[in-house]
Parts: C-alpha cells; sequence; structure tokens
C-alpha cells in the first residue's frame, strides 16, 4: 500500500477523533461565553470575530468527522468540494441559532439552565439506549460512549444505529426546534430583557432566517450529496475487497467502519 495514501488515512482519522473531541468541548464553552456576553450587554469587535470563528471552528470540525468516516468506504471517491461546502454550511447555520438559544437561556435562568441540560441529557440517553448501540467492547465503554452521544445530540445530530436515518433525524431535528423554541418563548413570556435587547431584536429573527436556510441545504445534502454505499460484511480488523477486480490493502478500524456504516446508508 502507498505510503501517502496510509498518511492520509490516518490523518483523516485522527480528524474525525479531534473533531468530535473539539465539539464536546468548545460547543458548551462557546454557550456559556455567548451567555455572558448577552447577560453583559458589552462585547468588543474582536469578541463577537472571536465568537465568530468558534462556530466556523465547530462547523469544520463536523465536516473533518464527516470526511474520516468516509475514508472508511474506499468504494465511494471522497467528499468533494461542493459537498463540503454544503456539509459545512447547513451544519453551521443549524448549531448557532441552538446555540443561541441556549446560551439566551442560560443568561436569564442560570441557575435552572444545568437542570435543562442533565433532563434533556436523559431523554436523549434513552433514546440512544432504545437504538441498541453495540459500538464498545463492555457495558461500561458502552455506557460511556452512549453518554457522550447524547450530549453530542444536545447540540446537533449524530447517528448511532444502523438502517436509514431518515425518521430518527426528523425526529431529533423537531426535539431540538420544539426545546429552542420553549427556551425562548419562556424568555419572552417572562418579560426579562436582556441589557443587549437592540442586538437581540437582531439576532433571534436572524437564527430563524439561519435555521430555515440550514435546514434547506440539509435536505438537499441528504437529497442529492449524501452517499449510499453497499458493502461486505467485516468480521475482523485488517484488509479488505470492496471492488471485485481488485484488491486493496487497506487498514482499517472496526470502530470507524461502524460508525461509516451507520452514518452512510446501504443502497
Amino acid at each position: 500500500m502507498p505510503w501517502s495514501l496510509c498518511t492520509t488515512l490516518f490523518w483523516d482519522l485522527v480528524l474525525g477523533v479531534w473533531g468530535t473531541a473539539s465539539f464536546l468541548e468548545k460547543t458548551p464553552q462557546l454557550a456559556l461565553v455567548l451567555a455572558i456576553v448577552l447577560q453583559s450587554g458589552r462585547a468588543e469587535y474582536y469578541q463577537w470575530v472571536g465568537i465568530c470563528m468558534s462556530f466556523v471552528g465547530i462547523s469544520w470540525a463536523l465536516l473533518d468527522y464527516h470526511r474520516a468516516l468516509r475514508t472508511c468506504l474506499p468504494s465511494k471517491p471522497l467528499l468533494g468540494l461542493g459537498s463540503s461546502v454544503i456539509y459545512f454550511l447547513w451544519n453551521l447555520l443549524l448549531l448557532w441559532p441552538r446555540v443561541l438559544a441556549v446560551a439566551l437561556f442560560s443568561a436569564l435562568f442560570p441557575c435552572y439552565v444545568t437542570l435543562h441540560f442533565l433532563g434533556l441529557w436523559l431523554v436523549l440517553l434513552f433514546w440512544v439506549w432504545l437504538q441498541g448501540t453495540d459500538f464498545m467492547p463492555d457495558p461500561c465503554s458502552e455506557w460511556l460512549y452512549r453518554a457522550t452521544v447524547a450530549t453530542i445530540l444536545y447540540f446537533s445530530w449524530f447517528n448511532v444505529a444502523e438502517g436509514r436515518t431518515r425518521g430518527r433525524a426528523i425526529i431529533h431535528l423537531v426535539f431540538l426546534l420544539s426545546d429552542s423554541v420553549l427556551m425562548v418563548v419562556t424568555w419572552v413570556t417572562h418579560g426579562a430583557w436582556l441589557p443587549s435587547g437592540v442586538l437581540l431584536q437582531m439576532l433571534l429573527p436572524l437564527g430563524s432566517v439561519s435555521f430555515l436556510l440550514g435546514l434547506v441545504l440539509r435536505l438537499v445534502y441528504y437529497r442529492w450529496l449524501h452517499p449510499s454505499c453497499s458493502w461486505e460484511p467485516v468480521q475482523v480488523d485488517g484488509a479488505r475487497s470492496f471492488h471485485p477486480l481488485e484488491w486493496h490493502q487497506l487498514p482499517q478500524n472496526q470502530r470507524m467502519i461502524c460508525l461509516a456504516q451507520n452514518f452512510f446508508p446501504q443502497g
């Protein structure tokens, strides 16, 4: 196997792991920073630039993770530039309204945001358990994996089960949208106006438009750009053939293949 291909696969997998860790670390921090800014009503331009770049970085990490999973399916070409742009944009446009709603709720009700997170996290953890994940080698590791997935699902979509994902994705989208709308409505009905009231009058409508545009781009991606793939069952880590006329000796990671098979629909 060419050394350059080995190196490419290695770094793609590293970027995928980094993408998940970056999401878990940066997204809650970003919600907290945005809550502090909204609560104080004061922020310099460079701080807003930093917040925007954080959103871009998180969305880029999700794209890296997506591309890392794609390398586990050599029967399909790597994600093209157009597909990458659409995937990056719909994640960005759907992520920041969700973080804004969480930050707004955190700024006004700091004593209750932890209870809100734990309540939703338990529901999402139960939902992940119902999907019958079998990713880790022992029960303790499996529950840690489910807990991590539930944390990601609090902010964004993450598939963990085999089969068609449309139904699960719609349920998750409706669930997060309902929760975000409920948080905003709770803030409005309590009549508590943050110092940055003028800013919020711009951010809330912009967030609504961003969500609708992100939803459209997500539908476009899954309708025309999301690959379907056929594969043979993998029994052990190691080489495997994807083409009937060729035999590629590719290093494969069993767990990454499992995630890729869950993420990309079988065709």
